[in-house]
């Protein structure tokens, strides 16, 4: 059975998407820790971030170098943050979040919760700054 970003990929479970091309997507994480936490996903179903062939790697860090400028570009922050941990989905994806301090990336913080219009502005602020 395919698993959750899988299933996003293949559009059978809504997402804030705010980017995408051939091989890659990215989409709003739903329990953020910051406005703007972003998921970046190959397409390719590749559990563990190291295993990507070299090719792929490379070219999901473009990718996700992309999207990092266009959060930036969207959000009132100092960086963008990434983390890459891949224990809670088996499934390659880097977190791409803004940050002013340390502690905006400590993922044991209580999480975000924003309201469906508050997605729908961030994603939409995001995905008109993204330049493919």
């Amino acid at each position: 059975m395919p698993g959750i970003f899988s299933r996003i990929i293949a559009r059978e479970i809504s997402a804030w998407i705010v980017a995408e091309d051939e091989n890659h997507i990215a989409f709003l994480d739903i329990n953020p820790l910051m406005k703007g936490h972003t998921l970046v996903v190959p397409k390719k179903e590749i559990d563990y971030y190291f295993d990507l062939p070299q090719a792929d790697f490379q070219n999901l860090n473009t990718f996700a170098r992309k999207v990092a400028l266009s959060i930036q570009a969207s959000t009132d922050c100092e960086r963008i943050g990434v983390a890459i941990m891949g224990l809670e989905v088996p499934h390659c994806h880097i977190h791409l979040i803004p940050i002013r301090t340390m502690d905006d990336m400590n993922f044991s913080r209580p999480k975000l919760k924003l309201e469906k219009g508050e997605f729908d502005a961030i994603a939409s602020t995001i995905a008109k700054h993204f330049v493919a």
